[in-house]
């Protein structure tokens, strides 16, 4: 990554007020970018400080966190199981956008049931539920990208 494409990305953070920042290329760099507190005295978003994987960037206490801690999705009890997506692409509920959803909360699913599409490299995969129940939850929105993993249904 160039100097010019980090400056950038920091003048991007500032005018959309991100805070911090952290982009890892597994095999290129690892670059981290932090911005001061909003009631410190303003900095030049070129004097933020730029850390690579050839640096570690401090660590500060906890008080100094700048993110309020949130409920984690695996800390919430929540009834049922999940299917989730087979491959990263972009999740369809339909199979055109005039169709109906190939399922809504409430329906009840078996195993073979089609539940959505996932597009990869322009090839639609059906995505059945594999296994029996009623959805309670979509976890994803229509034409959203998911990754391997991530939870698109809850059935109960």
């Amino acid at each position: 990554m160039e100097l010019k494409q980090i400056k950038e990305l920091m003048a991007a953070m500032e005018k959309a007020g991100i805070k911090r920042l952290r982009i890892k290329d597994k095999d290129e760099y690892e670059l981290e970018l932090e911005r001061e507190d909003e009631s410190a005295p303003h900095a030049h978003p070129a004097s933020m400080p730029i850390y690579t994987h050839h640096e570690t960037p401090p660590r500060f206490p906890a008080h100094r966190g700048h993110f309020p801690e949130e409920p984690r999705a695996e800390d919430k009890k929540v009834d049922g199981k999940y299917i989730t997506a087979p491959l990263v692409g972009t999740m369809y509920q339909a199979a055109t956008p005039e169709d109906a959803a190939f399922v809504k909360v409430g329906d009840r699913v078996d195993e073979s049931t089609i539940v959505c599409i996932i597009e990869a490299m322009k090839v639609m995969n059906e995505v059945k539920a594999g296994m029996s129940g009623t959805i309670a939850e979509i976890l994803i929105d229509n034409a959203h990208p998911v990754e391997f993993g991530t939870k698109l249904f809850r059935i109960v």
